[in-house]
């Protein structure tokens, strides 16, 4: 998911989606612990993913625009 997709979505679909990346984040970390996934990348892609929503719904409610300093 890119940033500007991410920018387009409101904020209450944000949250939701944030919960579902962190319960995959979870069902992924609790699968690699049992036996090896085969795309080992996803862990790290749901991780930014995660990263980037919290950024952006932070970004809005502090009213800061994003990426200007």
């Amino acid at each position: 998911m890119k940033a500007e997709e991410v920018r387009e979505l409101e904020d209450a679909e944000l949250e939701h989606r944030l919960g579902e990346l962190k319960l995959e984040q979870f069902r992924l970390r609790f699968r690699s612990g049992i036996m090896q996934l085969e795309n080992p990348r996803l862990r790290r892609e749901i991780r930014r993913d995660i990263a980037r929503i919290k950024t952006i719904l932070h970004e809005r409610r502090d009213g800061e625009p994003g990426g200007e300093s």
